[in-house]
């Protein structure tokens, strides 16, 4: 059963926790939108510690009704501040970006809606992104972007250039929604690559990249997952892969392909941090 009304036919959602300097500049990409079609905007602020709310705030009073703003009393993190925005979507598609990215061109959904609408095969449409650090210099960017197509296979193994969550646009339907019924959500740390996974997986559909670039990745000290200590951040790689091993499907070639990237990747991670009983573990998952 699908989640959506016949007149909206884009949900964008935002997930913003102090982002005051960065918001003002998601929100201008968000209403600069030029479409053929009616989208709504939902805002989910979670209990920002700065001005974050305060700036939504004024927006919402500067454009009246093109705003919804979805918050709560306390802080409940991003994966859950997110499940809590799906739960007021009610367009066809979802298209997503974080509070501290933004969109740089205004038929940036317009062309991802036209994409999916003419291929139905596909469940997500992505499109190439500048990055770019807290002072707006760019780190990154694809000199010739061409197009990119990916499968559930592709997603497993960890093939996925140029889909970033700010680039991002899904199908809606319950199935896809159906995601935070699993416990093993809440405890990802890379949420968009295994919502991609999981997309693929309950859909059968694949996912494209536009070759245009239109949005910009920020890096900066308060990003999530940007800044954080290499270790840290294998570690929190390593629970993700886990996640995937152990709650997906594949094939016996898949398997092996998912062995090799443990080898290269955990494997001496793991033994040199003295976590043997889980290099056991993964090896008797993956053998």
């Amino acid at each position: 059963m699908e989640n959506h009304t016949s007149d909206i036919k884009v949900s964008i959602c935002c997930i913003t926790y102090n982002h005051e300097k960065y918001i003002a500049k998601a929100i201008e990409g968000f209403l600069n939108q030029k479409t053929s079609f009616k989208y709504e905007i939902l805002i989910g602020e979670d209990c920002s510690t700065d001005n974050t709310l305060a700036v939504i705030n004024d927006y919402i009073k500067r454009f009246p009704g093109q705003i919804k703003l979805i918050t709560g009393d306390k802080n409940i993190g991003s994966i859950r501040n997110l499940v809590r925005v799906f739960a007021e979507v009610q367009g066809k598609y979802i298209a997503f970006c974080d509070g501290d990215d933004y969109w740089t061109d205004p038929l940036k959904i317009q062309k991802q809606v036209d994409f999916l609408e003419n291929n139905l095969d596909y469940t997500l449409c992505f499109h190439y992104s500048e990055v770019v650090d807290s002072f707006e210099k760019t780190i990154y960017v694809s000199q010739c972007p061409k197009p990119l197509s990916y499968t559930y296979k592709d997603f497993l193994i960890g093939r996925r250039d140029e889909t970033r969550i700010g680039t991002m646009m899904v199908v809606n339907s319950e199935e896809v929604r159906n995601i935070s019924k699993n416990d093993w959500y809440y405890t990802t740390n890379g949420t968009d690559a295994i919502f991609k996974l999981y997309a693929t997986a309950v859909t059968g559909g694949k996912g494209f990249v536009l070759p245009e670039v239109m949005s910009c990745y920020r890096i900066h000290a308060g990003g999530v997952w940007s800044m954080i200590n290499s270790k840290v951040k294998k570690k929190k790689m390593l629970s993700d892969f886990k996640i995937v091993i152990n709650n997906f499907k594949y094939s016996s070639f898949q398997k092996r392909e998912l062995l090799k990237i443990y080898m290269k990747k955990y494997f001496f991670f793991e033994i040199r941090n003295f976590r043997l009983n889980s290099v056991l573990h993964t090896l008797s998952t993956l053998l």
